[in-house]
């Protein structure tokens, strides 16, 4: 076998010139190494548990440094604990997937045996968005080493401190030329995305993802894009405005809103609007009397993404829409970064907070008629990466199921089915492509291939050319029956 041969114009950059250098010693490891064993890969996973749980308060402490303040049990809860939850279901579920699989072989090849080997692709690449540094780095490194790859991360510029912690995590697991990991902006990150992985995972905005893409497509490189976009939330009228405050609270407080997977906007009847909003005050008081030196409550990122915030906030008053800060303890936040939850009403569709993606402490909320006018809202805009809906009838559940498409469908809860290892998760549309977590994930970054055995006995000598009246009369009964 020739093995495929990749050559790259090497750097000026020293950090980019390191990174090919990488690259090429992780494609050359690979070809040594092509089909890791299950032992091989079991190592792998965990050792990626022994030095987590080793070094998750460096990590709690770096994500908060990043953040200028981020919630050290949200740290815990939804990017350790999840990941380790992902670590134990691959551990067990690894053997049966790296299985071969028989297929059936239709009598006209018979005798044969049919299968399906599942192989690593290679070199995979992760490039890591800021809001979840830990969790969505690790999550899709989980599957690609489950699924036998070698691996290059790219954290986000805006998470150095976390990319710190990480780098010397990684470290212990495995050596650079199967696990590495790397920061930074500009050209940095522009280098990455242009080297020619086996595979590429971007989790970002829809912006981004298509100059990702662009990048890939110069090597054919298949990409998985995990984008989100505007995920609604629907109220049925019979549905307690209560309970659907309580869990669109937490899912829009939680991390200040930078969540992929948060409720983007809610849809409920005109007459139960004021009730709606209520109710939200009362939950977001009973979880933060206080934000401002609150440690539950995590500030947002940097300077940038707070006056985008802003901006949003500003663009819809100018436009006529009726702003209500819940701010429990009447704090000052006009120095530093943390912003109370703010809902949005009498909102249209030319401000800008409903032509992007928020991603904040940011809600708004709109008045509809019923659940058919709720559903045809949602249809004409872009498929969203998540969609919430609040009812407890089966049937109406069911419809609404059908008639709206997204990446996941959560009824009566928010952002939790993402922490579920054993359903898959990504996008749709202009909120993503390709699937990770539980089975999907470890196809996502294993080659299938058709396995097709044959005998010493071959039929299908007797049908080579030239062509005679057996074949003629094979043929014939065969598209008569």
């Amino acid at each position: 076998m020739v093995a495929q041969v990749v050559v790259l114009e090497m750097s000026t950059n020293p950090d980019v010139a390191d990174m090919q250098r990488i690259f090429h010693a992780q494609r050359n490891g690979f070809q040594a190494h092509p089909m890791p064993s299950l032992k091989d890969r079991l190592v792998l996973l965990q050792r990626l548990r022994t030095f987590l749980l080793q070094f998750k308060d460096d990590l709690i402490e770096a994500v908060s440094a990043d953040f200028g303040h981020r919630s050290p049990d949200e740290t815990l809860f939804a990017e350790i604990m999840t990941t380790l939850e992902a670590i134990k279901y691959h551990e067990s579920h690894l053997a049966e997937w790296m299985r071969p699989q028989k297929r059936q072989v239709n009598p006209m090849h018979l005798p044969a045996k049919a299968r399906v080997v599942y192989q690593p692709l290679g070199v995979v690449g992760i490039i890591v968005p800021w809001n979840y540094p830990i969790f969505l780095a690790l999550g899709p490194l989980t599957a690609a080493i489950a699924a036998g790859n070698r691996v290059m991360i790219k954290m986000s510029g805006f998470t150095c401190a976390t990319a710190s912690v990480l780098s010397r995590l990684l470290a212990e697991v495995a050596p650079s030329d199967v696990l590495a990991v790397y920061a930074g902006r500009g050209e940095i990150s522009e280098a990455f995305s242009r080297l020619p992985f086996d595979q590429l995972t971007f989790t970002g905005s829809t912006e981004v993802g298509k100059k990702i893409m662009t990048a890939a497509a110069e090597h054919l490189t298949p990409v998985l894009l995990e984008l989100g976009g505007k995920s609604p939330a629907i109220i049925h009228d019979s549905f307690s405005v209560e309970m659907a405050a309580e869990r669109i609270a937490f899912g829009k407080c939680w991390n200040a809103g930078q969540t992929c997977v948060a409720p983007d906007y809610v849809l409920c009847n005109h007459s139960r609007l004021q009730d709606f909003v209520r109710a939200m005050q009362k939950q977001v008081h009973a979880m933060y009397p206080t934000m401002r030196e609150n440690a539950d409550y995590t500030a947002i990122i940097n300077e940038k993404q707070y006056g985008r915030l802003q901006n949003l906030l500003m663009d819809a008053r100018k436009k006529g829409a009726t702003i209500i800060e819940i701010n429990p303890g009447n704090e000052d936040f006009s120095q530093g970064k943390k912003m109370p939850l703010t809902l949005v009403l009498g909102v249209t569709p030319e401000m800008l907070v409903m032509q992007q993606e928020i991603f904040g402490p940011v809600l708004p909320v709109f008045g509809v008629s019923s659940l058919d006018e709720a559903i045809a809202f949602v249809r004409h805009r872009p498929r969203p990466l998540a969609l919430y809906y609040f009812d407890h009838h089966p049937s109406r559940i069911a419809f609404v199921a059908e008639q709206t498409h997204s990446g996941g469908l959560g009824i009566n809860e928010v952002l939790s089915h993402v922490g579920i290892e054993d359903l898959p998760f990504g996008g749709i549309g202009a909120s993503g492509m390709g699937r990770y977590h539980a089975r999907e994930g470890f196809l996502t970054y294993s080659n299938a291939k058709a396995v097709l055995e044959k005998p010493k006995l071959y039929p299908l000598r007797f049908f080579l050319p030239p062509f005679n009246k057996g074949l003629h009369k094979f043929l014939k009964s065969y598209f008569i029956r």
